[in-house]
């Protein structure tokens, strides 16, 4: 990779990989049928963010500082999807506890409390990982993918900079 195509190239990534993160974990729910939790949710947020903001860079001059400080924003937007994928997919491997809300299984008293409890629990636990891959879970898999993409990212604006 040269040096004139690093920006470029450092734009499409910041593009492609949350739109084919996004789209994949669209097409796990709508296709698949697994429904996600709300962390599974929390880690979409990031993504469409950076895809905003990708597309921003695209529309700007190529050369502009604004397209260089939009695509890194698209990257950290990208990192901070992976940061929570790191956190989901600990949840889900028992490595520490989740969010009360998400995780916790319902509690014993009267009928009444369970039933309660029951309408306010969410539909999918965050703390169960509905599909994994070679041990790794859709979250594990974000944070793979999504932090390496960043990284990546990172690497490219680093080099265009050097222009």
């Amino acid at each position: 990779m040269n040096r004139s195509s690093a920006l470029p190239l450092a734009r499409l990534i910041a593009l492609a990989a949350p739109a084919l993160l996004l789209g994949g974990a669209l097409a796990s729910q709508y296709i698949g049928g697994l429904y996600p939790c709300e962390m599974c949710l929390w880690q979409r947020w990031p993504h469409a963010a950076a895809i905003l903001l990708a597309l921003g860079a695209f529309a700007t001059r190529p050369r502009a500082g604004t397209s260089r400080l939009l695509t890194a924003l698209a990257a950290l937007g990208i990192a901070v999807s992976g940061a929570i994928g790191v956190f989901h997919a600990g949840v889900e491997y028992g490595w520490w506890e989740g969010i009360t809300a998400c995780s916790v299984p319902i509690a014993g008293g009267s009928a009444q409390d369970m039933l309660d409890a029951i309408m306010a629990a969410p539909l999918t636990r965050c703390d169960v990982a509905p599909w994994s891959l070679f041990g790794i879970s859709l979250a594990g898999f974000n944070a793979l993918f999504s932090l390496a993409a960043a990284a990546l990212i990172a690497a490219c604006l680093l080099r265009a900079r050097k222009d």
